[in-house]
């Protein structure tokens, strides 16, 4: 596995090395030795997937009190992932990492906990699937609006596809007046 590092020191691209012929591939996804050597001392609990459609944005989420570490990719489509910090005490505070995901480039993403995380879905549908650190936990769930201006997040929106975002994402908070870490 190559580890990329971004403009924030603790988020990280995972690249697999893959293993192709014309039968098709193999790829290592995970070993959990690997990652705690080589990115942090972290067990993961818990497993998700979701499938989203074109134009479909969930995000920034975070969880304050019980926070969740994510090692996010994509298996099926393509998607925009972000990372934005949201630890007070950091030098890259209110800063974002964002990141093509697709099922052809195999990379991961890891979002440490402190940080808020959303994608956008780039292609038809996207399957979406990510480790956490921490179980969800609805009453610590709290989120960030997706375009707040003090954010700036460059989101690469499909021309012609309507942004499609949950009720309760269009309710989050400005990144001023959301509760941080």
């Amino acid at each position: 596995m190559k580890i990329i590092d971004t403009a924030i020191s603790d988020v990280k691209i995972l690249e697999p090395v893959v293993y192709g012929d014309s039968r098709g591939y193999f790829m290592e996804t995970w070993r959990d030795s690997d990652f705690k050597e080589q990115i942090a001392q972290r067990t993961f609990v818990q497993d998700n997937q979701s499938m989203s459609t074109i134009g479909v944005l969930r995000g920034l989420h975070y969880q304050l009190n019980n926070p969740q570490g994510k090692l996010v990719r994509v298996v099926s489509g393509t998607v925009y992932d972000v990372a934005v910090d949201i630890r007070k005490s950091s030098p890259t505070f209110g800063k974002y990492v964002g990141v093509v995901l697709s099922a052809e480039n195999k990379r991961q993403f890891w979002v440490p906990e402190g940080f808020a995380h959303g994608f956008y879905v780039m292609s038809e549908t996207a399957e979406f699937v990510y480790k956490c650190t921490s179980y969800y936990d609805p009453s610590s769930e709290h989120s960030i609006l997706w375009n707040d201006a003090d954010i700036g997040i460059a989101w690469p929106l499909v021309p012609g596809i309507e942004t499609k975002i949950s009720p309760k994402d269009a309710k989050a908070l400005r990144f001023k007046d959301a509760c941080c870490f």
